[in-house]
């Protein structure tokens, strides 16, 4: 089996996960560019559980999207404190139970902000009503954008899978009965 196979696979078994369990999902994305969104919605009965999904590429559009500019200016685009701030804005929008933020830099330096910008540098988190784990991962060279988003896509599926085994059987994250 290839590489992409094996990660939509995973995102089956993740959207399936979250279907059983009747949690809804959304996702802030920028390095990934919808990538998430797009595997978790390959399922079908994704509908039960994304509630929609943000591409924010510029800064503007995550500040428009709830984003602290201020957060941006302090630790830069490309910081986990970033993609925390991503997380909680698209969860709290949606009312997910599970808001996931991803940026980075994928193979090239960004021309605006090439001190912060390094390649394969990439930061995510999985926010939850009770908290926001926030991670930080560094890509070897990919042959493609594509093999770049489907890594940083595999890296996200196996903490979402971890914080959703992590939650107490017929509760949603936040707290309400299901």
């Amino acid at each position: 089996m290839d590489r992409e196979q094996e990660i939509r696979e995973r995102y089956a078994a993740l959207t399936a996960l979250l279907i059983r369990k009747g949690l809804t999902i959304t996702t802030m994305e920028s390095a990934t560019a919808g990538q998430i969104a797009s595997l978790i919605t390959d399922t079908e009965g994704s509908s039960a559980v994304i509630k929609g999904a943000f591409v924010t590429y510029c800064n503007e559009a995550k500040i428009l999207q709830g984003v602290p500019e201020e957060t941006i200016q302090t630790y830069t685009v490309y910081s986990e404190q970033t993609a925390a701030a991503m997380a909680e804005a698209c969860r709290k929008t949606y009312a997910a139970d599970i808001g996931i933020g991803v940026t980075g830099t994928m193979g090239n330096v960004d021309p605006a902000n090439p001190d912060a910008s390094v390649p394969g540098q990439v930061y995510f988190a999985v926010s939850t009503a009770e908290k926001t784990r926030t991670f930080h991962i560094s890509l070897a060279p990919q042959p493609s954008r594509l093999a770049y988003k489907l890594e940083v896509a595999d890296a996200v599926c196996g903490e979402v899978m971890t914080v959703i085994r992590g939650l107490p059987e017929g509760r949603s994250t936040d707290g309400q009965n299901l």
